[in-house]
């Protein structure tokens, strides 16, 4: 199997474990051809992002057991979908981003300056970010 690639060109690093993330629930952002939606941007959910989210209809905070998928709390890190992100990006209430977790086919979508002017080190409390 290939080496998948973040969007600063170096092998792609786990996004998160507590929530389990990835469409594939391994915690990277890892991309494959039966995931439409291209999960691939790894980001710290913010209160004002959730919210952004839940308005134009995707719910990101309310659990879905079926799925696999916890529900989200500002501080949490998920691989989103890059069409979900850049949506959140143009209202301006875009959340922060963890490049070296971010899978490259997410540039597909995003441009990497709209990335990288988002990019964020996780603090030590991430839930700081709500």
């Amino acid at each position: 199997m290939a080496v998948e690639r973040n969007v600063l060109g170096g092998e792609l690093e786990p996004c998160g474990t507590d929530p389990v993330t990835g469409f594939y629930r391994d915690g990277c952002c890892s991309t494959g051809p039966e995931d439409l939606g291209s999960h691939t941007v790894c980001a710290v959910v913010t209160a004002d992002f959730l919210r952004h989210q839940r308005q134009v209809g995707n719910d990101l905070s309310t659990p879905r057991p079926e799925y696999s998928f916890p529900g989200l709390r500002p501080g949490d890190r998920w691989c989103v979908v890059a069409v979900r992100w850049l949506q959140s990006y143009d209202a301006g209430v875009a959340a922060p981003v963890v490049l070296a977790c971010t899978h490259e086919r997410a540039l597909e979508v995003i441009p990497l300056e709209a990335l990288r002017a988002h990019a964020v080190d996780v603090p030590a409390d991430p839930r700081s970010l709500g």
